[in-house]
C-alpha cells in the first residue's frame, strides 16, 4: 500500500498513468494559454478559440486538480497518522502553490494568476478528502448553487467590491485581507470555486479507466453544460435588466440576485460555475475514450499535460518577460511548451516544480507519519 509521501515521489511514467486526464489537463493549459495571448476580439479562427477557452480551461483545470488530489491520495490507509499524513501533504502542497502564484505575480505577470486561488481551495477542501463517492458528489453539487449565493450574501453584507488588483508576497503582511481577497473578491473567489475541486474528488472514486465510465461522464457534463445554459437563458428574459452586462471580475455585483442568474464567464454565478464544470467534464470524458491507437499518437501532448505547474508556471514568466497578443505568439508558447515536456518526461516524469512540490510535501508527510514501523493511533 503506496503512503501518502510516496504517492508524492516522482514516478516514471509507465502505463499505469490516465493519458487521458493528461491530455484534458493540456486543454486546459492550452485553453488558459489563450485567454492569456490572444485578445478577446480577435477575429477568425483566434476569436472562436478564446470564445470557447474562455471561463471553460481554468474551469476544466479546477476540476482536474481535485481529480489529481484524488488519485493521489485514494490508496490512503485507513488509520488515523495515515491519513493525517495525507492531510498535511495536501495543505504544503496547497501553501507552496500559493505561494508560488503570489511570486509570480510580482516577477511582473500580465494575466490573472490562479495558483494562489488553487493553493487556498487544497486546504479548503481537506475535511473532504477521503469523503465517500456519493456524499463528495452531494457536497459538489450543493456547493456550485450555495458557494456563490453564500459569496454574493457575505459582499453585499460587508459592502466588499471587486477585488482589480492582484495579490502579491507583499499581502501576506495583511492576512485578513489577502484572505477575503482570495475566498470572496478575487478573480477566482474559492467560495464558488472549491465546488470544481470537490466534483474532481468525487470524480477519482470512480473507475476511470472503463469506457463506460467516461461515457457517463461525458454526458453527464453534457447535460450540466447544455441544461445551465438553457436556463440562463429562460431566466434571462424574466430579469428585470440585462444580466449579461455586468462588468464581471470574478465575481457578479451584490446588490440584486439577478446577477446570480448570469451564465457570462468569470461572473462566478451558480449556473456559470455548472456550465464551465459540465464542458469541462465532456472534454475529460471524451479524450477517456479515445483509444490506445489515438493516444500512443498524442504523447507529446500527453507530456505537456502532465507537467501543468511547471508549463504553467514557464508560461507566465515568458510573457511577462515577452508580452504580446498575435497567434504566432499563443503557438510558440503551446510548441515549445510541448516539446520542453516531451524531451523532460522520459527522463525524470514529473516537472520540476511538481518534483520540489511533490518532495516538500513528502517530507511534511513523512514528519507526521513518525518513524517507520511505528504504531499508529487508533490502530
Amino acid at each position: 500500500m503506496a503512503t501518502p509521501a510516496q504517492a508524492l515521489v516522482p514516478r516514471p511514467v509507465g502505463r499505469s498513468r490516465l493519458v487521458g486526464v493528461d491530455l484534458a489537463r493540456a486543454v486546459a493549459i492550452a485553453g488558459m494559454m489563450t485567454i492569456h495571448v490572444l485578445p478577446e476580439d480577435a477575429p477568425g479562427l483566434p476569436g472562436v478559440l478564446y470564445a470557447l477557452a474562455h471561463g471553460r480551461a481554468s474551469g476544466l483545470f479546477a476540476v482536474l486538480a481535485g481529480l489529481s488530489l484524488g488519485l493521489s491520495t485514494r490508496r490512503t490507509g485507513p488509520g488515523r497518522r495515515e491519513r493525517a499524513a495525507a492531510r498535511v501533504s495536501v495543505a504544503v502542497r496547497g501553501v507552496l502553490i500559493a505561494l508560488l502564484g503570489l511570486l509570480l505575480v510580482d516577477v511582473g505577470s500580465v494575466v490573472a494568476i490562479i495558483l494562489m486561488y488553487y493553493g487556498l481551495a487544497f486546504v479548503v477542501v481537506l475535511p473532504a478528502l477521503f469523503l465517500p463517492r456519493r456524499v463528495l458528489a452531494a457536497l459538489a453539487g450543493a456547493w456550485f448553487l450555495l458557494g456563490p449565493v453564500a459569496g454574493a450574501l457575505l459582499r453585499g453584507a460587508y459592502g466588499l467590491p471587486a477585488e482589480w488588483e492582484q495579490p502579491t508576497l507583499l499581502s501576506l503582511a495583511d492576512p485578513v485581507h489577502l484572505l477575503q481577497t482570495l475566498a470572496l473578491t478575487g478573480y477566482y473567489p474559492v467560495a464558488g470555486w472549491t465546488a470544481y475541486l470537490l466534483l474532481g474528488l468525487a470524480l477519482s472514486r470512480l473507475d476511470l479507466r472503463a469506457a463506460v465510465t467516461a461515457v457517463r461522464v461525458l454526458a453527464l457534463g453534457a447535460v450540466l453544460a447544455a441544461g445551465s445554459w438553457l436556463v440562463a437563458g429562460a431566466l434571462a428574459t424574466r430579469a428585470p435588466f440585462d444580466v449579461s452586462a455586468g462588468d464581471f471580475h470574478g465575481t457578479a455585483p451584490a446588490d440584486s440576485w439577478w446577477w446570480l442568474t448570469a451564465v457570462e464567464p468569470h461572473s462566478g454565478t451558480p449556473l456559470d460555475l455548472l456550465h464551465t464544470a459540465g464542458c469541462g467534464l465532456v472534454v475529460l470524458g471524451a479524450l477517456l475514450l479515445l483509444p490506445h491507437a489515438v493516444t500512443r499518437f498524442l504523447s507529446p501532448v500527453a507530456a505537456f499535460g502532465a507537467l501543468p505547474l511547471t508549463m504553467y508556471t514557464a508560461h507566465v514568466v515568458a510573457l511577462a518577460a515577452h508580452p504580446g497578443d498575435t497567434p504566432g505568439l499563443l503557438g510558440a508558447h503551446v510548441l515549445v511548451g510541448v516539446a520542453a515536456a516531451t524531451a523532460w518526461r522520459p527522463l525524470l516524469g514529473r516537472g520540476p516544480l511538481e518534483q520540489a512540490v511533490g518532495a516538500v510535501a513528502a517530507g511534511a508527510a513523512e514528519l507526521v507519519r513518525g518513524p517507520a514501523g511505528a504504531p499508529a493511533p487508533g490502530r
